[in-house]
């Protein structure tokens, strides 16, 4: 019978001490809860930054995933259109160094339902589009992230935006090969908007 009766206290405790709070702040004041709520942000415009014409610097990782740490340098011109009225933008590479000619096309493409994009990727080499990255831009970063095979292991790839300015931006690639525990960097990729004067002298 006592432990029944502490129940009871216990009980109208609860409710008579949890029942003015909430009422206070989910009943009195709804726009509590509305600000628990966080909707999902619109990212359509998150590559527009991008749109443009960029002298553009590479430092490709020669083997990645092996312990190497020789490094290759390339310079060229990106170039970003803004397409499907703004759902998706297309990514134009030309680039050459000591180690040979680069060229390639990324399309990348706004889901307005998940509020994600996915980054896909061909090279010249093959015109195959390799597996999407996909991810979001938070804190003025965007990070896309996907699973495939590399020298018959599969690999985190990892896929960054930073350091955006109007004028310029950064790229990164990293790989994981223990479930994202660590990262290598294998591909750096930085943008230096192109002026039309200095596009007449390229």
């Amino acid at each position: 019978m006592k432990s029944v009766r502490h129940l009871f206290l216990g009980a109208f405790c609860y409710i008579s001490c949890v029942l003015p709070l909430f009422s206070q702040t989910a009943l009195g004041k709804p726009e509590a809860v509305s600000q628990r709520v966080n909707p999902k942000r619109d990212g359509q415009h998150d590559f527009d930054f991008n749109i443009g014409t960029w002298k553009t610097h590479i430092s490709r990782l020669q083997n990645p995933l092996t312990g190497s740490t020789t490094w290759v340098e390339y310079d060229g011109i990106s170039v970003v259109r803004g397409i499907l009225n703004g759902h998706a933008s297309l990514f134009e590479l030309t680039a050459d160094g000591r180690a040979g000619h680069l060229e390639g096309v990324g399309l990348r493409l706004y889901d307005p339902q998940s509020h994600q994009w996915s980054l896909n990727w061909a090279n010249g080499k093959t015109g195959i589009l390799g597996v999407p990255t996909v991810g979001e831009f938070r804190n003025g970063r965007g990070v896309f992230v996907d699973q495939e095979s590399f020298n018959d292991r599969a690999i985190l790839v990892r896929n960054s935006f930073m350091d955006i300015t109007p004028n310029s931006a950064r790229f990164e690639q990293t790989f994981s090969d223990d479930g994202g525990e660590t990262w290598e960097t294998n591909w750096v990729m930085t943008f230096t908007r192109l002026k039309p004067a200095d596009k007449g002298r390229d």
